[in-house]
């Protein structure tokens, strides 16, 4: 007789499926603004929009980390068992891991990558920086910044391929969502000092709440742990180094990622003031780019 005011407290106190709307809906924002997945039609009216959904979907910037990351790791482990065991096998899967990665994004990171290369390499007045950094040409600058670093990380990658090809497949999972999780820290710390009436980001860049900032490292935290499982209890994970070896790896491939966003934190603070979203693309680039590199150092 009593359990209906009872039910309905209970529910009234956790009402988990308007929050996994919102989950949802926060994430497919997420993954139709920084990927080529579509999310069109009736999925995207129901997604719907707004600056201040998408100001809250910045916390799932790691979250597309964990997908492209997943796309990309499932064709290169796939990639890795078809093509014959020979020494350039490593450099084929690196090579076509990374256009993979980049066909599912866009280029969009790599876009404002060359921006920021083109801004801060072209000009060393502020104001001067951020127009060349609206300019949707590429210059040599740009140019350089994104061949240098598309070929340091199959190098990297390729690397780690010649230690095991598993590795190369974690790799390449993991640097994805760390290398969208720390830009967030950039959103939280630093102004937005882009053209407010032209940028795109501007909404998502404005400010990052402290539960968006959680569930971008909750994503992140989901990720190594899954990586970590994986390598337990599968016998496809075994990358030849031992489960503790794996974990004190990943934590100095992190910190070196960490401190790639450092670097690129401070350099915008000091040349621009804050940042603008060509900043945060150029961070994901750089940061990726450490995570290979503080991974090959570990091993």
């Amino acid at each position: 007789m009593h359990l209906a005011p009872v039910r309905g407290v209970l529910f009234d106190a956790m009402p988990m499926p308007e929050f996994l709307l919102q989950f949802f809906r926060h994430f497919l924002l997420s993954l139709q603004f920084f990927t080529r997945i579509p999310v069109t039609g009736r999925l995207a009216a129901w997604v719907g929009f707004s600056p201040a959904m998408l100001r809250a979907s910045a916390g799932h910037f790691p979250g597309v980390g964990v997908l492209v990351g997943a796309l990309v790791a499932g064709f290169s482990a796939v990639l890795s068992m078809a093509l014959p065991p020979t020494g350039s096998a490593p450099l084929v899967v690196a090579a076509l891991g990374t256009v993979l990665g980049v066909l599912i994004t866009g280029a969009f990171h790599e876009d404002g990558l060359a921006d920021v290369a083109d801004g801060l390499g072209g000009s060393a007045e502020r104001d001067r920086a951020l127009t060349i950094m609206k300019d949707s040409r590429v210059g040599a600058f740009g140019a350089i910044a994104v061949v240098l670093t598309l070929l340091s990380k199959v190098a990297l990658l390729t690397l780690l391929g010649d230690v095991s090809a598993p590795l190369m497949v974690a790799a390449l999972f993991m640097a994805h969502v760390a290398s969208r999780t720390w830009p967030l820290l950039t959103i939280r710390l630093l102004p937005h000092v882009g053209d407010a009436a032209g940028s795109k980001s501007k909404p998502l860049a404005d400010q990052i709440s402290g539960a968006a900032l959680r569930t971008g490292f909750i994503w992140c935290l989901l990720a190594i742990s899954l990586v970590l499982y994986a390598q337990a209890a599968t016998e496809f994970i075994a990358i030849n180094v031992p489960d503790e070896g794996l974990l004190h790896a990943l934590i100095n491939a992190m910190g070196a990622s960490l401190l790639a966003w450092g670097w690129m934190a401070r350099w915008f603070w000091q040349r621009l003031g804050g940042f603008t979203g060509d900043c945060l693309g150029a961070t994901q680039q750089v940061c990726e780019l450490a995570f290979y590199l503080g991974l090959a150092l570990s091993l």
